[in-house]
Parts: C-alpha cells; sequence; structure tokens
C-alpha cells in the first residue's frame, strides 16, 4: 500500500504529543518476534489523544488495532493495512493509594506485580510472570496458577469506538475464561483499578520467587512466543492431548511445538507467520483426529498471511 502523507499529517495531529510512523515491522513489537509492516504506527500518550486517533480512523474508514506488547498476539508477513495504535511504555503510570492500584492499559503485568509487592500488598502474585500488559490482561481476564484479573479488579477506563469514556465496574465487565464485554463490544481499555490486601512482603517475594521457578523449569521461555497458544478445552489440558497426540517438538519452518511444554508453540528461529499458522492447524486437526477434541488458539491473529 503506497503511504498517504495527508492521512499520516492527520494521524500526527490527533495523536498530539504521541509519534507516527510508518511500515512499522511489526516482528518489533510481538513476542513472537514475528509479523510484517504496519502501514501506519501510532503511539499516543494520553486518553484524549487515544480517542481522537480511533475517532480518525472511523471517519476515515481505516483499519486499526490498538496492541499493548503484542504477547498474545501473531501478525501476518504481509504486515497490517491500516493503522496500530500501541499501548505500551507511552501509557503504563501506576498509581498506589493505601490497597488499591490504578494503572494505565500499558503498563505490563510483571511491573504492577513488583510494584504491588513491594508495598506489601498481595493478591497479583499470579500475574508476575505473564509477559503482558494490564490492557490485554483486562480484555482476556488473563490467569495463571490458579489467578485471574477478575478476583482483583475493581473497574475498568474504556473508550468505545464511538469515541465515549466509560468505567465499567467488575460485574460490568463480564469476566469470564479467556473473555469480557469488552472483547464482545469491541472496546479499548485505557486503565483499570485493582483491589489488592495488605500481605506480608517477604511471603508475597517468596510466592513470586516460587511461581518464576515453575515457568523457567517448565516453559520455553529461551524462545520467542505468545505464551500459551491454545485455550484450555473443558474438561483437558491443551498441551496434555498435544503430547499424547505424539506432537512434541513437531515443527513447520521455523515454527515448533515446545519440547519442555506441548501447550507453547515457539520461533525456534527465522519462523514466518504463515508457519506459525500451518503448525497450530495441524496441530488442531492432529488432536481432533486422535481424541475428538478441537483446539481453539488463544493467540490473536492479525493482517495479512499471504
Amino acid at each position: 500500500m503506497e503511504i498517504d502523507q495527508n492521512l499520516v499529517e492527520l494521524l500526527h495531529r490527533a495523536a498530539g504529543s504521541g509519534e507516527v510512523v510508518t511500515e512499522e515491522p511489526m516482528s518489533r513489537h510481538t513476542t513472537f518476534r514475528i509479523g510484517g509492516p504496519a502501514d501506519y504506527f501510532v503511539t499516543p500518550h494520553t486518553k484524549e489523544e487515544i480517542r481522537q486517533v480511533i475517532q480518525l480512523c472511523k471517519a476515515e474508514s481505516l483499519p486499526f488495532a490498538v496492541l499493548g506488547n503484542g504477547s498474545n498476539l501473531l501478525v501476518g508477513d504481509k504486515g497490517f493495512r491500516g493503522v496500530v495504535i500501541q499501548l505500551f511504555k507511552n501509557f503504563s503510570d501506576i498509581t498506589i493509594e493505601e490497597e488499591d492500584i490504578y494503572a494505565q492499559s500499558g503498563a505490563l503485568l510483571v511491573r504492577l506485580a513488583n510494584q504491588a509487592a513491594k508495598q506489601g500488598l498481595t493478591g497479583l502474585e499470579f500475574a508476575s510472570g505473564i509477559p503482558g500488559t494490564l490492557g490485554g490482561a483486562v480484555v482476556m481476564n488473563a490467569g495463571a496458577y490458579g489467578g485471574e484479573m477478575k478476583d482483583v479488579i475493581l473497574y475498568s477506563d474504556v473508550v468505545t469506538e464511538e469515541g465515549e469514556f466509560l468505567r465499567l465496574s467488575r460485574e460490568e465487565l463480564e469476566l469470564g475464561y479467556r473473555t469480557s464485554v469488552i472483547q464482545k463490544k469491541n472496546y479499548f481499555v485505557l486503565g483499570a483499578a485493582l483491589e489488592l490486601k495488605k500481605g506480608d512482603p517477604a511471603a508475597i517475594r517468596s510466592v513470586m520467587e516460587d511461581l518464576k521457578e515453575k515457568r523457567i523449569t517448565k516453559q520455553p521461555v529461551e524462545y520467542p512466543s505468545a505464551g500459551s497458544t491454545f485455550k484450555r478445552p473443558e474438561g483437558y489440558f491443551a498441551g496434555k492431548l498435544i503430547m499424547d497426540t505424539g506432537l512434541r517438538g513437531f515443527s513447520v519452518g521455523g515454527a515448533q511445538v515446545s519440547e519442555k511444554h506441548c501447550g507453547f508453540v515457539i520461533n525456534k528461529g527465522g519462523a514466518t507467520a504463515k508457519d506459525v499458522q500451518l503448525l497450530i492447524k495441524e496441530v488442531a486437526d492432529r488432536v481432533e483426529e486422535r481424541f475428538g477434541v478441537r483446539l481453539e488458539p488463544e493467540v490473536k491473529m492479525l493482517g495479512e498471511f499471504e
């Protein structure tokens, strides 16, 4: 796609203090380290700038996507024909008042958990190793090791596609297994308040260190990936189904089912988005053929794959 310089100027005006770049490789912005260029890549710094960029995209009928650090995302090799709005380091302030934390959507969960631990606040230990941002975690009700976002969230601030700012309570968020009203209604998370409890700092750190050890020994953290590749099918574990189908180490191009944990697809080196996409389909097909259970990807797909 040819870059429209008039559109670049409009995006600059809408983003205000934020940056606008063109033809930005998305491999720089996903934990898979895979993805072709986004035509326009915008990093707004305020909620008003975010709203203005979204409204501009709507007015110009431009496809757009909002992402954090791309930890649950596979971007196509041909990239994304539209605007990527990144809410990450540019939108990541954290405020702690007594037992409550408010953070903007770009704040990393690891950083949030560490800040909570420093203040002797317990409840967020489960999130200390999830490689995503708060925004993504709210959208999909992220969870690990027995905890999930709905256990700690008080409310979330969002903006709608029409540019309306809303504050949604825990109940209004309709948080379920890897789902929320935000996903269903295509809202965009601006921030969230979390309700924690006073705890013993040493005990909190101990739990976090224990979970860190489990991740290092059981998950392929040494390779680029998007975390758990498949949703957990009811009554089963995706990783065990894949392992029992004989697919440990199965690969397509540079993409591989992790030998360490079969629930992860990793970029072993030089993997393309097409490699990952084909591997995910082949794994799902073979598991279904063997066990009659269809695995559903947890990883989101964005952009052009062919």
